[in-house]
């Protein structure tokens, strides 16, 4: 590993067969005309991406919350509907699912998706399915004795579950959420399929009119691994400062 770094910051490196590769990274130069214009539209998709998983991730949370209360509730349909879609988007792979959405939904429905819509679409009908089961069990994980309490002080079902028992499930289960804004972050890679100019279609044309595969992806790596780590970062300290409310 520290050969191989070595080799990366001096240029150079070995392919298989074991002779020498000169890395290009002349290619995404920002102090030349040519690098600094591949670097930014290579950095230009960033935004689309966060807005894209953004978009989908607040979606998937709604739609994941009616589902797990429908799961939780007294009615068998209900249970039943939850159940159903649980199981049937958590076994659809999301690439099908999306191909789907874009190509074939349209020919059912008469309404025409465009690439930002069907991937938010997409991603946001597949995390449901998982945030539904977070939310199940976060809202499980509340001892009874705290909706015993609140229906003591007269709070109603719907107040009980807002001021009470939601509050608590959140900060059960958000490590599990930030998660899956990790999960639909790396995922809207894939939506690149179908021709939204992300992080990741980006990288595919550039590497088109380079042909510096190595080192575009590389960079592309580097992106969506800064992305994840503040996330990561900005999830733990939101966790962090809802602990520390709790007394």
């Amino acid at each position: 590993m520290a050969l191989w770094a070595l080799g990366l910051l001096s240029g150079c490196g070995t392919v298989g067969d074991g002779t020498a590769y000169t890395w290009g990274w002349y290619t995404l130069n920002p102090l030349t005309d040519k690098g600094a214009s591949n670097l930014s539209f290579l950095l230009a998709g960033i935004g689309l991406t966060l807005w894209l998983s953004i978009s989908a991730i607040v979606v998937s949370v709604v739609l994941g919350i009616l589902l797990a209360l429908s799961g939780l509730s007294r009615l068998r349909s209900l249970r039943l509907i939850s159940r159903t879609y649980v199981e049937v988007f958590r076994a659809i792979p999301l690439l099908v699912l999306l191909l789907w959405v874009y190509y074939g939904l349209p020919m059912m429905t008469g309404l025409q998706f465009g690439a930002f819509a069907a991937g938010v679409l997409s991603l946001a009908l597949s995390d449901a399915a998982f945030e539904s089961e977070i939310f199940r069990a976060g809202i499980q994980s509340v001892a009874k004795g705290q909706r015993e309490a609140a229906q003591t002080l007269g709070l109603s079902s719907r107040d009980t579950f807002r001021f009470v028992i939601f509050p608590q499930a959140i900060r059960t289960i958000l490590p599990a959420l930030g998660n899956q804004f990790v999960y639909v972050l790396k995922m809207s890679s894939l939506v690149s399929v179908i021709g939204l100019q992300e992080l990741t279609r980006r990288a595919n044309e550039l590497n088109v009119t380079e042909y510096r595969p190595l080192e575009i992806y590389t960079a592309l790596v580097v992106e969506y691994l800064l992305l994840i780590l503040l996330t990561s970062w900005g999830v733990r300290r939101l966790e962090r400062r809802m602990s520390s409310g709790v007394r």
